[in-house]
């Protein structure tokens, strides 16, 4: 493994990694971030309409929704590039100012590198603009670089890495500073499975170490996986705000059903067929209905193999909340 030499030609050391297991905060704990009512718009257009959610210590926030929906321009919001029409954003209860910004670790969609600028130059420099001394530059570009499978391409150009490559030095270059806050757009984007994994164990290593984490990505299964909380926001909107399972618990009563013939269902009151594959009935109860009821019916109807609750993943919870755009948040203002 290589390693980078300071401007006397000496070693410096590794700095170690917080090797505690992952843990999940919970939300109980105190807010850190705090986004409360953004408003923006773009001459007519309406980018943010009362954007508001909360992040804890520790936690991993999945901020989710389509192109153009408002995560862009929240994050642009939180890190200052743009000014908000209305609403705040506090840290730790105060108006996030300069000084706060420059502990957040920023990965934009885009790419914001210097394409001509080698790996090591580049993650030294801009540790350096963060206010690290040259040898914490140096020994933190060799962590991270070293974390994500990096250390064989200190020397190159960044315009001569694959696009997952350079993915990768965007996210050593947010994190080479030690940041008190992570905020990371479409940061999955572009890296292939075991980086994808990777970048997964490190937001979780940070998020256990007290650092919150916010995110956006289009890939739900990686947020369903990763995050503690999520947000769903639809043109502008907080369509829907909470814990997965907390989403789950407000969404239809829906069962699934093996083993009756096809059509069993069709007839029973309060019962709506959802969909069948094979001997498989998806069944959603109207407000009231009894679920025993509901197996009674599948009983007089044949053998039922299996009888139990349908838990929808994030990818139908998320086009319910934004076919629906008013569901409500399921932990108050966060």
């Amino acid at each position: 493994m290589r390693s980078l030499q300071s401007e006397k030609g000496g070693c410096h050391p590794r700095v170690e990694i917080d090797p505690r297991p992952f843990a999940t905060a919970p939300c109980s704990v105190a807010t850190v971030l705090a986004i409360d009512g953004l408003a923006k718009r773009f001459g007519p257009a309406v980018a943010l309409d009362g954007v508001s959610f909360t992040v804890a210590p520790g936690e991993v926030f999945g901020f989710v929704g389509g192109n153009g929906a408002g995560k862009t321009t929240t994050m642009r919001i939180v890190l200052g590039v743009l000014d908000a029409d209305a609403g705040a954003v506090t840290w730790k209860g105060d108006p996030l100012g300069p000084a706060d910004r420059r502990r957040i670790g920023y990965l934009p969609e885009e790419r914001g590198l210097y394409p001509r600028m080698r790996v090591a130059e580049q993650l030294v420099y801009l540790a350096r603009l963060h206010g690290l001394s040259r040898s914490a530059a140096l020994a933190a570009t060799e962590t991270w670089t070293d974390r994500v499978g990096l250390a064989d391409r200190r020397g190159d150009e960044v315009q001569k890495l694959s696009l997952g490559n350079q993915q990768r030095v965007q996210l050593c270059a947010a994190l080479v500073h030690d940041p008190d806050l992570l905020v990371l757009d479409e940061p999955f984007s572009g890296l292939d499975p075991a980086a994808v994994d990777t970048l997964g164990a490190v937001l979780r290593e940070r998020a256990a170490a007290g650092v919150p984490v916010v995110f956006s990505s289009h890939q739900l299964e990686l947020v369903e996986r990763l995050c503690d909380r999520v947000g769903i926001i639809s043109a502008g909107r907080m369509a829907a705000v909470g814990t997965v399972d907390g989403l789950r618990a407000g969404a239809a009563d829906r069962y699934d059903v093996t083993g009756p013939p096809p059509g069993w269902a069709d007839t029973v009151a309060g019962v709506r067929v959802v969909g069948t594959e094979g001997d498989r009935t998806r069944v959603e109860l109207a407000p009231g209905t009894d679920d025993q009821a509901l197996l009674a019916a599948a009983l007089a109807a044949g053998p039922v193999h299996a009888f139990g609750p349908y838990r929808p993943p994030l990818t139908e919870l998320y086009r319910d909340a934004v076919r629906d755009r008013a569901v409500p948040s399921t932990d108050g203002a966060r």
